[in-house]
């Protein structure tokens, strides 16, 4: 037990494999590896509710972002305009299935599970934590946290959409609207949240009741 203990209270740099003494830190402070300066842990600057509010900020984003426009294109009097989801089944039509499914899980499926478990997981750490209930799900949940966030691949949808509009400015009207407002905060919403979002501290969350 006192060699769990011991080995608990270090860490390993993913650069150098330099092993450091984990220490407490104050918040917002970053902790480095002493010989090649890479970041090794720290604490996160939102708090369960700050973390809350960002949950609630993005889901808000969410569907004006799926519904709305991303792009709309004007060609020889002919106007496109398509969402993310249209844009997989547009994608599918073409053949290419395996490409419009891998689209539609990172664009639209797997951010909306990524940020209905966190906002469960918020919840139940605020309400719920001391019912045995709330703590079998806050598991199952911490559980699943590593598949959603792999799953979830916005900022690949918003480089090609950028891309796209770029190419197509050559010999078409191009316009961003609401739409792709609304999906590039979501992307950025969601960017903030993952970066404060931290998994060993939710499980020692769990662990403390």
């Amino acid at each position: 037990m006192a060699h769990t203990d011991q080995h608990q209270c270090h860490v390993l740099c993913r650069s150098c494999d330099l092993v450091v003494q984990k220490r407490a830190l104050p918040s917002p402070v970053r902790a480095l590896c002493p010989r090649c300066g890479t970041a090794l842990y720290d604490t996160p600057y939102c708090s369960i509710n700050g973390m809350l509010a960002l949950c609630i900020a993005a889901l808000i984003m969410f569907f004006p972002a799926n519904l709305l426009p991303v792009l709309e294109i004007h060609f020889l009097g002919s106007i496109r305009n398509t969402t993310a989801f249209q844009a997989a089944i547009a994608v599918g039509d073409q053949g290419y299935w395996v490409v419009g499914v891998a689209v539609a899980i990172s664009a639209v499926i797997a951010p909306l599970l990524l940020l209905s478990s966190i906002l469960a997981q918020v919840c139940i750490a605020k309400f719920a934590l001391h019912l045995e209930l709330g703590k079998k799900t806050l598991r199952m949940l911490l559980k699943q946290q590593g598949l959603l966030s792999q799953l979830t691949m916005l900022e690949i949808y918003v480089l090609s959409f950028l891309v796209s509009a770029f190419q197509l400015s050559d010999f078409a009207d191009v316009h961003m609207g609401m739409g792709t407002f609304c999906f590039t905060m979501l992307f950025l919403l969601l960017l903030f949240l993952q970066r404060e979002y931290n998994l060993e501290h939710m499980w020692g969350l769990l662990d403390d009741n």
